[in-house]
């Protein structure tokens, strides 16, 4: 076919996790629930941190910054979600679809940043206390904040930039249930292999250069807390560290498995079942995995709840 007969596609549609009318009634009620839960777990950990001078540290900064993360990161696709499945109709505008590739991809590349910030934080704390509050200073926590957002923002351009390069002639069925960059990838018109040697290449340096810095975090941590006397110590920094590590397995498991992989060995169906975790599941389980057994988090909410208990009394 030539180039003159192709048209331009202005608009996909996602064709859901599924095309049964019922079942996309019940994954609604289903989706709605997990998006709620995760607005509010996730709201109650920022207001916490804020509220209770005593979680003013390092850690429980960067932990808001995960929290506003996964509440910006649920926002760009969940609420598209429920109204495909509400309406039965998964039409999405191409600009739009375009702008939701960005975020998604953005927020991802992040997400991975923070999780490694968070580990570096982790490991200064436990191996290096005496001079832990010298290098984690404000200024140092600022730093490694915006190079946790910005460096995703200028990635993410690039590989968006390459994937507008082509034209969408059609087919405009995109088998997914949000606009997801490889996924979309796979209906532009022409040679796509150098586009998704950049979007890997872009993944290896989002996902292993954090994952290294992670891995080599921890093994200093495990390291140090061996050689500790007290059970005690050692029982609490295994504590302060499993919700991170339980964190990580989940988000850089699944991601690394949509990412890594080679596009043309990849299934549709696979990808979307992949996605339920790191865009559904990870954020609704976030908040409860650092405060289940957070006592800092407990004593925060206590004292929340003691002062409600007095302006209501009084």
């Amino acid at each position: 076919m030539g180039m003159e007969n192709l048209t331009s596609v202005t608009e996909f549609i996602l064709l859901g996790l599924t095309s049964h009318r019922k079942t996309q009634l019940v994954l609604f009620s289903v989706i709605l629930l997990i998006y709620s839960l995760t607005l509010v777990g996730n709201l109650v950990i920022i207001i916490l941190v804020r509220a209770d001078s005593r979680l003013h540290t390092p850690m429980y900064f960067f932990l808001t910054h995960l929290s506003g993360l996964e509440i910006c990161y649920v926002t760009s696709t969940l609420p598209q979600m429920l109204a495909h499945l509400l309406s039965g109709n998964g039409a999405i505008p191409f600009s739009r679809c375009v702008v939701q590739m960005y975020i998604v991809l953005s927020l991802g590349g992040t997400e991975c940043l923070l999780l490694g910030v968070m580990a570096y934080d982790r490991y200064l704390a436990i191996c290096h206390p005496l001079t832990y509050a010298v290098i984690m200073g404000t200024w140092r926590l600022l730093q490694l904040a915006s190079v946790s957002w910005g460096i995703p923002v200028i990635l993410t351009v690039i590989n968006v930039l390459c994937t507008l390069r082509f034209s969408f002639c059609g087919p405009n069925r995109v088998n997914h249930f949000f606009c997801e960059l490889p996924v979309v990838m796979k209906l532009a018109c022409g040679d796509t292999r150098l586009a998704e040697a950049i979007l890997f290449v872009a993944a290896v340096l989002a996902l292993l250069g954090p994952l290294s810095i992670i891995l080599t975090s921890y093994g200093l941590i495990l390291s140090s807390v061996l050689r500790m006397r007290s059970a005690s110590g050692r029982r609490k920094a295994f504590s302060t560290c499993a919700s991170h590590l339980a964190v990580v397995t989940m988000f850089y498991g699944t991601v690394i498995s949509m990412y890594m992989r080679p596009q043309s060995v990849s299934s549709p169906d696979q990808d979307k079942k992949t996605a339920v975790f790191y865009i559904v599941v990870t954020p609704l389980l976030n908040p409860i995995i650092y405060t289940l057994r957070n006592k800092d988090i407990h004593k925060a909410v206590k004292k929340m709840l003691r002062i409600t208990d007095f302006k209501e009394k009084y």
